[in-house]
């Protein structure tokens, strides 16, 4: 029965990838520029206004979200335009806020 379970568990490189995923949804700025770019795609000017941050860094928790590749950015002339990488990041997000939601 034990053995059944554990061959259905992912590998130890696999769970410390979902472990290393999960951090970077830990942070709340992260979260909160996430959550700007499920509604609509968006350069680092205008996330820095809308969160009240510095553009720097806003543009230091991007690079952590595009190294996760959690999020991707488009060069449209001199700026960066940024969006959720797919679907996948949008399905996770509603997840978490459905989870949260329903403790209320």
């Amino acid at each position: 029965m034990l053995d059944e379970i554990k061959n259905q568990l992912p590998d130890e490189e696999t769970v410390y990838g979902l472990a290393e995923l999960f951090k970077v949804f830990g942070d709340p700025t992260r979260a909160k520029i996430m959550s700007c770019l499920a509604i609509k795609d968006m350069y680092v000017t205008e996330l820095a206004e809308l969160l009240n941050m510095s553009i720097s860094a806003v543009s230091h928790q991007l690079r952590v979200l595009r190294n996760a590749k959690l999020v991707k950015g488009s060069k449209i002339g001199k700026e960066v335009k940024y969006c959720l990488d797919d679907n996948h990041v949008v399905q996770i997000l509603d997840c978490g806020l459905t989870h949260i939601n329903e403790q209320r």
